[in-house]
């Protein structure tokens, strides 16, 4: 789970140019927070992770990057960050867990990754909104019904959806993710699609190859 097509999506998505403090919840190898610190050269990235060795990982891998100086990891659940943090971050990035009745995996750490058990959805839109800085946004990818579930939830915790992103594998079928941007302020909802692979196997389409080109040696 070191890399995975969700990760790198959301890295490339959402818009954390002009934020000066990022949030990245449940970092792993520390992916997401890397590409935010590629992509903005002035951030402060703070990454969390409830797995142990994911934060040792993220932590060698933020050591070896360009941008260790601007990219600090903590071994903590988003509950207990919330608790201790004394920040506000102008953006939070999320691939949180969603598996919600599967069975759980025998191995702990997919299943820490995986299922909702220690990140519920409920827990994960408090405790942001708490993060959140005024005119900051929150930023996730989810499968497409569990993202439609999260929204019904938004209004609750005083959370607005100001961008959608339906996320198709390929033209023929049917959307498989959803990209969510929330805000503490209402805004006009922006929506639109990006389709990955153009229908051949492997052939990445345009717009997905105009989005992640900066991160791929080859695509």
């Amino acid at each position: 789970m070191k890399v995975g097509t969700d990760g790198v999506l959301l890295g490339a998505w959402a818009a954390v140019d002009e934020a000066k403090t990022i949030l990245d919840v449940g970092t792993g190898s520390g992916l997401i927070a890397l590409m935010a610190a590629q992509r903005n050269p002035t951030a402060h990235i703070t990454a969390i992770d409830i797995e142990e060795t994911a934060v040792t990982q993220a932590e060698e891998n933020f050591k070896r990057s360009p941008w260790q100086e601007r990219l600090t990891v903590h071994h903590a659940s988003l509950e207990q960050y919330a608790l201790t943090a004394n920040a506000a971050f102008d953006a939070i990035v999320s691939n949180p867990p969603y598996f919600h009745k599967s069975l759980h995996s025998p191995d702990k750490k997919r299943t820490l990754a995986r299922h909702t058990a220690h990140l519920t959805q409920d827990t994960l839109l408090i405790n942001c909104r708490e993060l959140l800085s005024a005119n900051g946004s929150v930023y996730l990818i989810l499968p497409v019904t569990e993202g439609e579930l999260l929204l019904e939830k938004t209004a609750d915790y005083k959370l607005f959806c100001t961008r959608k992103t339906l996320v198709f594998p390929t033209p023929a079928s049917s959307p498989k993710r959803l990209l969510i941007a929330l805000a503490k302020t209402q805004k006009l909802l922006l929506e639109d699609t990006i389709t990955i692979e153009s229908g051949i196997r492997h052939h990445y389409s345009e717009d997905f190859a105009r989005m992640l080109q900066a991160f791929y040696l080859k695509l």
